[in-house]
């Protein structure tokens, strides 16, 4: 995914089924809890001064190089802070992109996994400094490099700098090296500097961070937040001047992160690349009114008996596009059960009482099952949860958004196609480029198993960031927004280098 709930990749065996939840951990908050003080405190200073941090010396293994070796290559690695960092570790590479990372072991191959094609081009040459740390923060869900701690990131500043900072937060509950296949390789390679954060909170029990609904995913706003202005300063400090241009980017939950920024934070950033980005809004639609009907729906339909085409048809009517069926199975056996329970959780832990997250693929009818869910008619407390990380159109900085059209972990037509109308509604839609990608899917490594019926979003999207740039530098505006069609007769190999949002319909 660019996936709200993480998975293993696409494989032709069903996953297994989670085992049947867990009574809701003591002390766990409820909707009447308060945040607590230490974890306010930590998101207050957002750019204090940096605390005590280690510089490693350059390592022995493969891809790292001895600091300050030849001239122009890591100069400062000892010297240049993440400003509010509560520890950080720096390290000269001769690759920062997973062309050497992998060997040299500053990248998560776990943490990317699934999202992106197999063939994806890997592109090399990026010299630079890496530094991997942590903000302070009281949760502990990320078990990277040993530290169990929140709030970690990773700066990646190449010798030979164009003069950009790209930062984005993560698909799904991943962590911080997520967004390096799809992202950072390519950005890097284009002279980039890079920032990303695990946005405080990691894996499909993230909701048990803060004291109040909706405290978890608020918390991912803050951090993209406090990543941008450090890593701004960090850039500065590295090549004695500030970013020309900073722009933020991100899939799915990441996406999301980028809507939300160019809404609250336009003074941070001079546009945003949206791929395909969650919808928060109070009146919906929001995941929490789609997924539950597609799960009372689904077991019928796959049963095939005489209720399988009402079945369908209900599904088509909670937003899953027709011509998506061969998606489905994949998506009931692996996102929509476990997606719907965590994200329920996280914004109305009182719908299954001590249960935590609910039962996983309970039938309609058993007591507090989230198949039952129906997000419109509980009580004002959920929709208030929700208003707190809630959208609103009202960009201050150009976006532009793709999204797939055979999605159907957030079906086109109750987001995007929704966010695109709120922006026009909210007098931005001058500063808005959207781009429903015909073929398209929420995870790219579906294109894998279904070359001839898919496309891969991560060229569309190294096209949308591309003029972005000729927008915000040159003030080239994009092309118009339209549907753009998946090109006929293509292989697999154009497509997944190649994507012309000229090429495009208007629907």
């Amino acid at each position: 995914m660019g996936l709200l709930a993480d998975s293993p990749p696409l494989s032709p065996a069903p996953p297994p089924r989670p085992p049947a939840a867990p009574a809701r951990p003591h002390g766990r908050r409820t909707s009447g809890a308060r945040r607590s003080a230490a974890a306010a405190l930590a998101l207050a200073a957002l750019v204090a001064t940096a605390g005590p941090a280690t510089a490693a010396p350059g390592t022995s293994v493969p891809g790292a190089s001895t600091p300050g070796g030849a001239a122009g290559h890591c100069p400062r690695v000892g010297q240049v802070r993440v400003p509010g960092a509560e520890h950080q570790r720096s390290a000269c590479l001769d690759e920062l992109t997973t062309a050497g990372t992998v060997a040299s072991g500053h990248t998560d191959p776990a943490d990317w996994a699934g999202l992106t094609p197999r063939s994806l081009p890997v592109p090399s040459g990026v010299p630079g400094i890496q530094i991997d740390g942590y903000f302070p923060d009281t949760s502990t869900t990320n078990g990277n490099h040993g530290w169990n701690h929140d709030s970690q990131f990773v700066v990646r500043l190449p010798d030979r700098w164009n003069g950009g900072l790209v930062v984005a937060g993560t698909p799904g509950n991943r962590e911080q090296y997520a967004n390096d296949r799809a992202i950072a390789d390519w950005v890097l390679a284009r002279g980039y500097a890079y920032a990303a954060t695990d946005k405080g909170n990691t894996g499909p029990a993230f909701h048990r961070d803060g004291a109040e609904p909706g405290d978890a995913v608020a918390e991912w706003n803050d951090r993209l937040t406090q990543l941008t202005r450090a890593a701004r300063e960090t850039v500065a400090q590295r090549y004695r001047r500030p970013p020309s241009r900073t722009l933020v980017t991100g899939m799915s939950n990441g996406g999301y992160l980028v809507r939300w920024q160019l809404e609250n934070h336009p003074e941070l950033y001079d546009g945003g690349v949206d791929w395909e980005g969650t919808l928060w809004r109070v009146e919906g639609p929001n995941l929490l009114d789609f997924l539950p009907k597609a799960l009372r729906a689904y077991p019928e339909y796959a049963a095939g008996g005489a209720g399988a085409p009402a079945a369908r048809r209900a599904l088509h009517a909670a937003g899953f596009p027709a011509g998506s069926e061969f998606l489905w199975p994949y998506h009931h056996q692996v996102y929509w059960d476990l997606t719907q329970r965590v994200y329920r959780e996280e914004f109305d832990p009182d719908f299954d009482g001590a249960t935590e997250a609910g039962t996983p693929y309970c039938a309609p009818g058993t007591p507090a099952c989230d198949a039952d869910y129906d997000y419109g008619t509980r009580p004002d407390d959920v929709r208030r949860a929700v208003r707190k990380i809630a959208l609103t159109g009202r960009i201050g900085r150009p976006l532009i958004t793709l999204h797939g059209t055979l999605d159907v972990l957030l079906p086109i037509g109750r987001d995007s196609d929704v966010y695109a109308r709120m922006v026009r509604e909210a007098g931005r839609g001058h500063l808005h480029r959207y781009y429903r990608i015909e073929g398209g899917t929420h995870a790219d490594s579906l294109f894998d198993a279904f070359p001839d019926r898919l496309r891969p979003l991560v060229s569309c999207h190294r096209a949308g960031f591309t003029a972005l740039e000729r927008w915000v530098v040159r003030g080239d505006r994009p092309p118009a927004s339209g549907t753009v069609a998946r090109p006929p007769g293509a292989d697999a190999a154009s497509l997944v280098a190649h994507c012309s949002l000229r090429g495009r319909r208007f629907s």
